[in-house]
């Protein structure tokens, strides 16, 4: 049998420095105990295998077999070699797998991230509490200002990643080494050179305050201020903005043993994070025979690939704007309808997607460097089926009156080829006016827009049967599981440190659910205290599948259009109920998820549970009051505020898209969609398909358990598009394509490469880009400055593709489509 780490790649350990040596590992052998190889005495893992009997080592094994049964990170290598061992019956060759795979992390991504060691260095520190709150005040301040913005500057967490290390660095220098007392309190400011975790720690407190952009309770406060013109104070809007961002916490703390300590929970995205942060923190040269012959340290090469994508940005982001969507057969026949629907990446399906630009590869889904290639492959599948061909099926054969709409955009029209107007059918106490409504026009969808709600559909019902076969299983067994029994290295490395129990997430989330009840019930919501519960119950009940999934893939399925669907037949014409339960039913996950990735990132390294509980708790609350305090700033203090021709452009693009879809879906409500009789009631059909995909998906691997076939998940195909629109195939397409590059191809023919320098490089192009369009509208945008006005710049703005316009039979004045006036209600 050939070396198991040869076989699976692990061209490198996990522990960059004084790394313990796997003997053997080149040796060819038809003995097992051979090929596998024996762990050094310095290996963290050996003390847990040494003296390992058989029995042991087999039950072991068999465990490890069922918590990554249909494990997509796992290859088939893995099992040929665990199932070629335990057959051998070989202790020794069964010992050194635990020690490898068991004890030590299966998958090479994480070893190539993450120490499977720990090191005493203290986190809980004066100067990284001082750097998390500065930052955390000024990311989120910045944020929710410049959300109110056209267009907008996010602070991303990379960039307080960034700006922390040589603000650490110089705090080390600066501070005294001296021991203080303070109420019998004893602390250092400087107890010694500024560390890794103390680093972690201040990443996570800014991940907790603003890693997802501006808070999503904002909208809500800006629309209620702004477009309702109702104003329910500061009170209301402390208790929302504190239950909708904390209530999460609570949950993300109860599901640790199952989305944090299994090893097979990789949360791809943390791997960026560590990679960057060691990367930072240890400027050593790479070993040469380990990296394909790359000598360079990850330090400098962050820093040359940090300053590329910098300077490149320029070109396509401001000197020449055409390599953005470079849909050059759109150049060329501006005005042929087809071609802009075909090849167009604007409104277009993006048939050819070329662009040189890493805004639109990662604008929507993040780095194509971060998720496995499975994932990468299925959400392809999905493009390719759903937005190439049935897309176009249903387009170019009329359905959905397509003939008269674009065949992708996020926009609403109505039955005279015009925008939905929904002043046009709203009472003066923004209630729906159903005569109105009869005399104006139903609500119609670009075809990628139908389609999209229909896979919204699939993929929440495909979520629910695909991790109950799947990883049905494997919930049980570890709900089931003794104390330890299936921890891996980092999970017991971080039990050495004390625990956070349960009872303090359980007391956070009961509290903030009783504030919740406080805020619609103290103000008039008109949301009923049965659909509050329903909400949090949606939120936890998906939260376990829909995090199992991203946990794998690093890839998020939203509840947003479900929660809107089940409010706007549950509570219909209730525009503000709308809002909370859409906040109460998927923010709350999507927070829980977040605050879940955090502690994955402390777990990973080795921060202790209760620095990263009072790190994250205190910066979401206060990130809270300062985001609420930056919004009501610019509701007083900004003249024409969230109005279309406000001189500064603070239109409220977020907050006015938030308030149609409350209009959309708390007025005009799913029943005039969905319904029988109405335009879309046939997408009511992916609510099956999507239940049942899993099943066939799943019987095929059952049946071919070595196939690709393990490798689907109906999940991603249904719902790894989740973005479209307003992103576009070319978003997904050419994020796929780079995806391949660096996932598939790299990563088999240059593994050492790719296990020394693909989450660095990642980090580096996102961190570039981050800082480059931070300057650009800061110094340009921000001062009216035009970029030049050349062909480069120019010719973007003359195809059908970019204006919107791309619809094949166009109505003269006067004319409509669609069903016949007053046969809708």
């Amino acid at each position: 049998m050939a070396s198991f780490k040869k076989r699976l790649g692990f061209l490198r350990r996990n522990t960059d420095r004084g790394s313990p040596a796997l003997h053997g590992e080149d040796e060819l052998s038809s003995s097992p105990g051979a090929g596998v190889g024996t762990l050094d005495e310095k290996d963290p893992a050996f003390a847990e295998v040494a003296g390992l009997s058989e029995h042991e080592a087999n039950r072991k094994l068999s465990l490890f077999g069922i918590q990554h049964q249909w494990d997509p990170n796992m290859s088939n290598d893995a099992f040929d070699i665990v199932d070629e061992a335990m057959l051998s019956h070989d202790v020794k060759a069964e010992s050194n797998l635990v020690g490898e795979m068991v004890e030590n992390s299966p998958y090479p991504e994480v070893r190539a991230s993450v120490r499977n060691y720990d090191e005493d260095l203290p986190a809980n520190t004066i100067r990284a509490w001082f750097l998390g709150m500065i930052l955390t005040t000024l990311g989120s301040g910045l944020n929710a200002l410049f959300s109110l913005r056209a267009p907008s500057i996010t602070i991303t967490t990379y960039v307080a990643q960034l700006v922390a290390y040589p603000l650490g660095v110089g705090m080390a220098w600066i501070l005294p080494n001296h021991v203080f007392n303070l109420f019998g309190l004893r602390f250092n400011l400087n107890p010694g050179p500024f560390n890794i975790k103390e680093h972690t720690l201040i990443v996570v407190m800014a991940n907790a305050s603003f890693g997802t952009g501006v808070a999503y309770f904002t909208d809500t406060v800006v629309v209620q201020r702004a477009f309702y013109n109702n104003d329910l104070g500061w009170g209301f809007n402390i208790l929302l903005a504190l239950t909708t961002q904390v209530t999460g916490f609570g949950l993300a703390g109860l599901m640790r043993k199952f989305l944090v300590e299994p090893a097979s929970m990789i949360w791809p995205a943390q791997l960026v994070n560590t990679a960057f942060m060691y990367g930072l923190h240890d400027h050593s040269k790479s070993d040469p025979t380990k990296t394909n012959g790359w000598g360079i340290s990850r330090y400098r090469w962050f820093l040359y690939v940090f300053a590329g994508a910098f300077i490149w940005y320029w070109i396509p982001g401001y000197l020449f704007q055409a390599l953005s969507v470079f849909a050059f057969a759109t150049f060329i026949r501006p005005n042929n309808v087809v071609v802009n629907q075909l090849f167009g990446g604007w409104t277009g399906i993006s048939l050819l997607p070329i662009t040189f630009d890493w805004t639109q590869i990662t604008g929507y889904i993040f780095s194509p460097l971060i998720p496995p290639w499975h994932a990468i492959g299925n959400t392809l599948i999905g493009v390719v089926f759903w937005f190439w061909i049935l897309t176009s099926a249903l387009h170019y054969s009329g359905h959905f009156y397509s003939k008269y709409l674009p065949i992708s955009d996020n926009q609403t029209w109505d039955n005279t080829q015009s925008v939905y107007n929904v002043s046009k059918i709203l009472t003066p106490e923004y209630t729906l006016d159903v005569e109105k409504y009869r005399n104006y026009s139903p609500l119609f969808l670009s075809t990628s827009f139908a389609v999209a709600y229909g896979l919204n559909f699939a993929s929440i019902a495909a979520v629910v049967s695909h991790v109950a076969l799947f990883h049905g299983r494997e919930i049980y067994h570890r709900a089931r599981a003794a104390h330890g029994e299936m921890d891996d290295i980092h999970t017991k490395m971080m039990k050495r440190y004390p625990l956070v129990p349960n009872w303090w997430y359980g007391i956070l989330f009961i509290s903030m659910v009783g504030m919740s009840f406080g805020a619609i019930y103290g103000w008039p919501t008109h949301l009923s205290w049965w659909a509050l519960i329903i909400a949090f119950l949606i939120s936890a009940a998906w939260m376990l599948p829909i995090g199992m999934i991203q946990g794998i893939t690093n890839i998020q399925l939203g509840l947003n259009v479900f929660t809107e669907f089940i409010i706007g037949y549950m509570q219909p014409g209730r525009p503000l109920a709308m809002m909370l339960f859409k906040t109460y039913g998927y923010i709350t996950m999507t927070q829980a998820l977040a605050f879940t990735q955090d502690l994955k990132l402390g777990h990973y390294m080795k921060v202790p549970q209760r620095s990263m509980f009072w790190g994250q708790t205190s910066a979401t609350i206060w990130s809270c009051f300062v985001q609420l305090a930056v919004v009501e700033w610019g509701m007083g203090h900004i003249s024409d505020i969230c109005t279309d021709d406000q001189a500064n452009k603070f239109t409220c693009p977020g907050p006015r898209t938030f308030f149609n879809a409350s209009v959309i879906w708390g007025l005009v409500g799913p029943k005039r969609l969905f319904s029988a009789g109405a335009t879309y009631v046939t997408l009511q059909y992916f609510w099956l398909a999507g239940f049942f995909f899993p099943f066939i998906i799943y019987f095929g691997a059952r049946m071919f358990p070595r196939s690709n076939i393990r490798f689907l998940s109906a999940p991603i195909i249904f719902g790894g598009t989740g973005y479209i629109p307003p992103a576009t195939p070319l978003n997904y397409l050419s994020w796929g394509i780079v995806g391949f590059i660096f996932q598939k191809y790299i990563r088999n023919k240059y593994r050492g490469w790719w296990m020394r320098f693909n989450y660095i490089t990642s980090a580096a192009l996102d961190v570039g880009l981050a800082i480059a369009t931070i300057v650009i509208i800061a110094a340009l945008n921000l001062t009216n400055t035009d970029a030049p006005s050349w062909w480069g710049n120019n010719v973007i703005l003359n195809p059908l593709d970019w204006q919107d316009a791309a619809i094949q039979t166009m109505l003269k004045p006067g004319e409509t489509f669609g069903p016949p006036k007053g046969s809708w209600s």
